[in-house]
């Protein structure tokens, strides 16, 4: 086999680069990817929403309930390393917001799917009346029963 020209390797090129676009379009233009970058926009908005709700409402009237504590200047100080441990627990509550917002919303695609897939009254009866007789045990079927003393696995290894 000799050397491709210049030309065959830029066709080669351009027929893979063509191939390659066209399986990304196809790729990016399906449903479930679509779907999924709309999901990511709107949880990175919603993300800001919930954190706005935790840091601005939720944690101040718990401050002022537990005695005017701001979460946010909860520290202690390890050497010269400042643990800021009220950014963690807002941050846990922001969690379990978000979790909550999305479990309920999951719930309720979840039924509304349901109500949808529900089978009408008019469901096809099949007649089966063969179903119902027993069948009779083949008194000599030709098979052996097995030997107890028999070994439990072949003496040949494949």
């Amino acid at each position: 086999m000799g050397k491709k020209s210049n030309k065959e390797l830029t066709k080669e090129i351009k027929e893979k680069s063509n191939k390659t676009f066209k399986e990304f379009k196809e790729f990016i233009s399906k449903g479930n990817v679509i779907d999924l970058a709309v999901g990511v926009i709107i949880g990175g908005a919603f993300s800001k929403i919930v954190s706005s709700l935790v840091n601005d409402i939720i944690m101040p009237l718990i401050g002022i309930i537990i005695g005017g504590i701001d979460f946010t200047n909860l520290t202690f100080k390890i050497k010269d390393a400042t643990v800021s441990y009220g950014v963690f627990i807002q941050n846990i509550l922001d969690f379990l917001i978000v979790a909550a917002c999305i479990f309920t919303f999951v719930k309720l695609i979840n039924k509304l799917n349901r109500k949808k897939e529900e089978p009408k009254d008019e469901i096809e009866k099949v007649d089966t009346p063969n179903l119902e007789k027993k069948q009779e045990p083949i008194a000599d079927s030709g098979i052996r029963k097995r030997d107890e003393h028999a070994p439990e696995k072949p003496l040949i290894k494949y």
